[in-house]
């Protein structure tokens, strides 16, 4: 299976720049694999589409302010993002551009906030270690959303940074751990989590922390040949047991983003989701037999991702690639900050 098969032409102009006003008022269109009707809506219509005992799984990770400028002594300025802590005070980072960070230099991100360049690793990974202080306390002072490249911002612009810290968040996010959001749980309020909760829709949450390996691009050819990076979950006794009974009783089991997807299919054992701290590197891609998810929730993907072959390996290749033509022509807004399907 080629990546070429997994490609499609959007215009530039359709790529979200801003969220909405509204988080609910985003447009959502309807995929019904069985009959492949597509239908339209907007997303705070999502609760007549649930029945009671019907399961809803979230990604509660939170998003860490992981961007933020450093300045080399001799006062250029580079772009860093904060991958993962490694060991106390030494963390991984993207930085850009890479070629101008070696070996031995020491970067100034903060007050009072200085790093060592520690090691050197592929595509742009350095090591920085920090000889005191809570990194995580100047991250939350003076760092950026993380928000993707295809994302235009200016520079240290408060206003915007403030805005683009509260929703680049989905509003149950708990546990600091993901440099990306679920964005498919952007879109939910918390009067919208209310009136499902009314409905007897039953809400249940995991933990996937967002790292490299939701939007690490395809470097391959043929499909088959990518390797995902690994990426660190937890599923709750609670969770795992509310799921288990869905899928003992027959109700179905929708999935809030391709995240939530990989985290309980990766831990599927004996008919049954296994509780507990995890890690996966799980590919989901056509020919992936689906053993959890009945139902999912997702905002539109770039061209030859990950995260568009896991779409089509659940819905239909064809019936996506429709899908997103379809959307192309009716202007949704694409990506992170843009529209949603919930696929039925």
């Amino acid at each position: 299976m080629l990546i070429s098969e997994f490609d499609y032409h959007l215009p530039q102009e359709l790529i979200a720049q801003v969220p909405l006003h509204k988080r609910d008022h985003s447009r959502m269109m309807i995929c019904d694999r069985k009959s492949g009707e597509i239908c339209h809506s907007h997303f705070f219509d999502i609760p007549k589409y649930f029945k009671k005992e019907d399961m809803l799984v979230l990604n509660s990770s939170k998003v860490i302010p992981a961007k933020i400028w450093g300045k080399k002594e001799d006062g250029k300025s580079i772009e860093f993002l904060f991958l993962e802590e490694k060991d106390k005070n030494e963390w991984e980072v993207l930085c850009r551009p890479a070629k101008r960070v070696k070996l031995g230099d020491e970067i100034l991100f903060a007050k009072d906030s200085t790093g060592h360049v520690v090691g050197i690793g592929p595509e742009g990974k350095r090591g920085i270690r920090f000889q005191q202080g809570e990194v995580f306390s100047f991250l939350k002072r003076a760092g950026y959303a993380p928000l993707p490249p295809y994302i235009k911002r200016k520079k240290n612009d408060p206003v915007v940074r403030a805005e683009d810290l509260e929703r680049y968040q989905t509003v149950f996010a708990k546990k600091e751990g993901s440099i990306a959001a679920p964005t498919a749980g952007l879109h939910f309020t918390e009067e919208l989590l209310d009136k499902l909760k009314e409905k007897g829709v039953l809400i249940c949450d995991l933990s996937l922390d967002v790292g490299l390996a939701t939007f690490q691009p395809v470097r391959v050819h043929n499909v088959e040949d990518h390797r995902m990076l690994a990426e660190k979950f937890a599923i709750s006794k609670e969770t795992a047991r509310d799921i288990n009974n869905a899928i003992k009783a027959n109700r179905p089991v929708t999935a809030v983003g391709t995240t939530s997807v990989r985290a309980l299919e990766s831990v599927h054992e004996q008919d049954r989701v296994k509780a507990g701290q995890h890690t996966t590197d799980l590919f989901i891609f056509p020919g992936y037999p689906f053993k959890v998810i009945d139902r999912l929730l997702t905002n539109f993907h770039l061209p030859k991702s990950t995260l568009l072959m896991l779409v089509s390996a659940f819905a239909g290749k064809d019936f996506i690639l429709k899908a997103y033509q379809e959307a192309v022509r009716r202007k949704y807004r694409f990506y992170s900050y843009g529209d949603c399907m919930l696929i039925l």
